[in-house]
């Protein structure tokens, strides 16, 4: 949907600029244009950069998956730690992981576990995950969504599509999500929203011919409010220079035709798993077509595209729900990884795959892992690394860093590095007009760049 401010609401309502979030003029189901898509507003003429075409597709585990269960088993410590589940060799000598990610053991030399996550906030948030800082505290406006970074940064690759997109679902486990916004990198970067299900439909303008879009007297009674409201901010200016950017967008076939998963190989659709993927206790969807989808939009012009998959707050039930929903993220991130280099993108396209916090080494009486923020795990692929290693290792149950801790930050240092960012570039000012490092003084992750 095009969607433009309307009419102000009661203070719960309003972005950190003072807009509201509801009461827009809806045209479709995406949100496009208006305040919810940045480089239909200032994009490319504002960048002044070269582009080029480097991508990050971001894969969020909302709920701090366990660690054990996935890439750092320690199946010497007592059963009460260990769990049910045995490692099981990869295809690198000396390198082992859960037997719930076969399909990953398979192709170890094509990627990168991190054992040894630090520098959790804690929180049930995606806030660090998305931005690579802490929720706690955060400077005036809040810290950008990496995608808005780019967007600010960068610009987008093509005029007629969004930098940045944002494929989670909006409404899933409510703070688990927080993050996704453009914080003071502006309104005008934040990134396209877009709902898991009936992605195709809502690609369809109902109810509004294209003529009607390009017929700029008939919009104009729609633009009258959002201009009045916008006047006093001192931003009007830059979305009247933009306008042509979103009617490109919303005209164009091109974002629809990413979209359209029908034009892909059945074969591949297969390979990559299809559909809906029900959990144990059908808490969160497990979509496993925006891993397919994830690629055909950086395929087509996007820089970042992030999607959250499933829902891994694992207090019960810990090894039966691993043993039956981990082998569905093995094979959307498999399907993922193999297809980036089955065309070539692997030196261009970093995969991160990752959640918020670890999970308790002691199994509790019910079977589960709790919160355990002091380590967490982490998975990268692409964007040119030395891939075929495990960076870190953790004590013998799991619990703390034995060697080589990687910070959030250092995981983001190394994302923007791949994107061909310095960090002399990541110090944006803040709505107070304070500049902040993005990263802090973290750099990337020397080995594996």
């Amino acid at each position: 949907m095009l969607t433009l401010p309307g009419s102000s609401l009661g203070p719960s309502d309003l972005f950190c600029d003072g807009l509201n979030r509801r009461n827009f003029l809806k045209i479709g189901g995406l949100a496009l244009g208006g305040l919810s898509m940045p480089q239909l507003l200032l994009g490319q003429p504002q960048s002044g950069v070269t582009l080029s075409h480097k991508a990050i597709i971001m894969i969020y585990l909302p709920g701090g998956p366990s660690h054990q269960e996935m890439f750092d088993p320690k199946p010497n410590a007592p059963s009460e730690i260990r769990g049910e589940l045995n490692p099981i060799k990869t295809n690198i000598p000396g390198i082992e992981i859960c037997e719930t990610f076969p399909r990953l053991a398979r192709m170890m030399d094509k990627v990168i576990p991190i054992r040894t996550i630090v520098g959790s906030s804690a929180g049930h948030t995606g806030y660090q995950c998305m931005t690579g800082n802490s929720h706690r505290d955060p400077p005036e406006g809040g810290w950008p969504y990496i995608g808005s970074v780019l967007s600010r940064l960068e610009g987008p690759v093509d005029p007629v599509l969004p930098t940045s997109l944002d494929l989670t679902a909006k409404t899933l486990h409510g703070g688990y999500y927080k993050g996704r916004d453009p914080g003071f990198a502006g309104t005008a970067h934040a990134p396209l929203r877009v709902a898991d299900e009936q992605t195709k439909n809502n690609m369809v303008l109902k109810g509004v011919s294209l003529n009607r879009l390009r017929d700029r007297q008939s919009l104009l009674a729609s633009f009258d409010q959002f201009r009045r409201e916008m006047d006093a901010s001192g931003v009007m200016g830059q979305y009247d220079e933009s306008h042509q950017q979103a009617f490109n967008i919303l005209t164009s076939s091109k974002l629809a035709e990413a979209f359209d998963l029908e034009k892909e190989d059945p074969a591949l659709r297969d390979r990559y798993g299809r559909g809906r993927a029900k959990q144990i206790d059908d808490a969160s969807p497990m979509h496993m077509d925006q891993f397919v989808l994830a690629r055909r939009l950086v395929e087509a012009g996007a820089r970042c595209v992030t999607l959250g998959f499933g829902g891994w707050d694992y207090h019960d039930n810990a090894m039966r729900r691993a043993r039956r929903e981990f082998p569905k993220l093995d094979q959307g991130v498999s399907g993922l990884v193999q297809d980036l280099h089955d065309r070539g993108l692997d030196q261009d396209v970093t995969v991160v795959v990752w959640g918020e916090f670890g999970r308790t080494p002691k199994i509790n009486k019910i079977g589960g892992r709790d919160h355990w923020p002091a380590v967490s795990c982490a998975l990268l692929a692409g964007g040119g690394m030395r891939t075929g290693q495990v960076i870190g290792e953790t004590d013998g149950h799991a619990a703390e860093v034995k060697s080589r801790p990687v910070h959030f930050q250092e995981v983001f240092a190394t994302l923007y590095h791949n994107m061909g960012i310095s960090a002399d570039r990541l110090v944006l000012n803040d709505l107070s007009g304070r500049p902040q490092h993005l990263i802090g003084n973290h750099k990337p992750i020397r080995e594996i760049i």
